[in-house]
């Protein structure tokens, strides 16, 4: 049986990693430094029932996202949504090296808080609370100062007397912050373009050799899940990253392949539309229909004529 501990409220969080109570119930600035979770984590699943944003440096814990793990050991930033499941252990390492010591923010923030405000909705815009451990934001010196700049606006703000101002000013911070985040994202995407193109040459690959199998009539057609879980990312940073690329998503470049397969079939053998449907994966020759036109401007069979 799995060890799960589920967290709904900020101040059991505070309890778990032996913080004084929280000073506002749904919203909370946590030193880094100060934090000790219990000895015995490996093992332990989190499911966090609010907005997580860390900011950390030599974190003395292995978190892990199904079979990879991931130490802390520079400053990046993290973005959990709620009820995401997140493993943790102790990392050795850093705690036999006294020079490293732990460090950075933890910014709680519970659904609550948005209500009545257009973040509530506007937030899951942000696709990186989507993004695996793996993916975090690497920031600079001046972009680090930012975003800690941020918070602790928001700190100095909730800890003051509350007010009918309150909530407006801090949520306007965290707009502030997250669209800083967004920023500086596009930013890694820019500075990572190599490494972005090999991404993409490794989707173009992966799909190539799909769309050229045989039993495409047992596997269906691909998904986005199933692309990215091939090259070890998330669905949402994978068509980030597509999209600093090229200008589209997973998905349309999984159509795209699948349209070109289609036009060589079209073009170059005596295949019925309705085979080339099925052998392309489709379960209904009129999704194919309706896809290539959308595609194309053409019906299958128009394209055809085109050759004849």
């Amino acid at each position: 049986m799995e060890n799960i501990k589920r967290i709904s409220k900020i101040s059991d969080y505070h309890s778990f990693a032996n913080l004084s109570a929280p000073k506002h119930p749904l919203i909370s600035l946590i030193d880094f430094s100060l934090v000790e979770f219990p000895e015995h984590l490996k093992g332990l699943k989190l499911i966090q029932e609010y907005y997580t944003i860390g900011l950390k440096r030599n974190v003395p814990y292995k978190l892990f996202y199904g079979q990879q793990e991931y130490d802390f050991n520079e400053g990046l930033m993290t973005f959990l949504a709620p009820n995401q499941v997140m493993g943790m252990e102790r990392n050795p390492n850093i705690f036999l090296d006294k020079a490293l010591k732990p460090s950075g923010w933890l910014l709680l923030i519970h659904p609550d808080f948005l209500w009545n405000t257009t973040l509530a909705k506007s937030i899951k815009k942000y696709d990186y609370f989507g993004y695996n451990i793996n993916e975090s934001l690497f920031l600079s010196e001046e972009e680090e100062n930012s975003i800690v700049s941020i918070l602790k606006n928001i700190e100095k703000e909730y800890q003051s007397n509350i007010d009918k101002f309150s909530q407006k000013i801090i949520v306007s911070q965290l707009e502030l912050l997250l669209n800083y985040a967004e920023r500086f994202y596009e930013r890694q995407f820019i500075t990572r373009n190599k490494s972005n193109h090999h991404i993409l040459d490794k989707l173009e690959k992966l799909l190539l050799n799909y769309f050229n199998q045989n039993d495409l009539i047992e596997q269906r057609l691909p998904t986005v899940e199933k692309i990215s879980g091939e090259l070890n990312l998330s669905p949402t940073y994978l068509s980030s990253v597509l999209k600093s690329i090229t200008g589209m998503s997973t998905q349309q470049h999984i159509h795209n392949a699948l349209i070109e397969k289609a036009k060589e079939q079209l073009s170059t053998t005596t295949l019925s539309i309705n085979e080339i449907a099925y052998n392309l994966g489709f379960e209904y020759p009129t999704s194919f229909n309706k896809l290539f036109k959308n595609k194309t401007e053409m019906s299958p069979m128009e394209f055809r004529k085109t050759f004849n």
